[in-house]
């Protein structure tokens, strides 16, 4: 009996040291896995695009409220308080002061669209000639068409190409092709029998 339970620990043994080098191979596939994931985990790629949006939105309201500031900023400076009127020397002496002011910020603003226009013009000039030059020329947009006019039209067309040969043949002269004598035998009987 004790060499049967020899060959049993033999054989457990055998099976635990297979096991161990099972779990070491697995282990070590697990690690290869690990390592193979790289830096930016799926929970850290996530962690990170929060932290951007977060980011970005921070930002984002930081631009609009200097956007606000600044277009409080420039409404204060454009626009006139108006002051308490008792009688109507004030109001006459307040009333020529807005109108000169109204009529200077129009011709400021007829003048810079004016140059605005100029300048637009010039653009699409010189946009033109760097497309000559270049060769490139702009397409034109396309007109959408509708399939079934197209349809209709083939159809026209093929009608139009059902066309009798027979009348648009030419009209032959049966003499046209005769022989001169006959021409001549023709002429002398004419003169002859006179």
């Amino acid at each position: 009996m004790s060499d049967v339970d020899a060959d049993e620990a033999r054989k457990m043994a055998e099976r635990e040291r297979k096991k161990e080098e099972v779990r070491k191979r697995l282990e070590e596939a697990s690690r290869m896995k690990k390592a193979k994931k790289g830096f930016l985990t799926p929970e850290r790629k996530k962690k990170l695009r929060k932290l951007l949006m977060m980011k970005a939105a921070e930002d984002l309201k930081q631009q609009q409220m200097l956007k606000e500031q600044e277009r409080q900023r420039i409404l204060q400076e454009r626009i006139i308080p108006l002051p308490d009127l008792d009688n109507e020397d004030d109001l006459e002496a307040v009333y020529d002061e807005i109108r000169e002011r109204l009529i200077d910020l129009e011709s400021e603003n007829y003048d810079v669209s004016y140059i605005v226009r100029q300048k637009d013009f010039e653009i699409n000039e010189l946009t033109i000639a760097v497309n000559d030059l270049r060769g490139k020329f702009v397409k034109p947009t396309l007109k959408k068409v509708s399939k079934t006019e197209g349809k209709f039209d083939k159809l026209k067309k093929k009608e139009a190409t059902k066309v009798d040969f027979r009348a648009q043949l030419k009209v032959v002269d049966k003499n046209e092709f005769a022989l001169d004598e006959e021409d001549t035998e023709k002429k002398e009987k004419a003169a002859w029998a006179k």
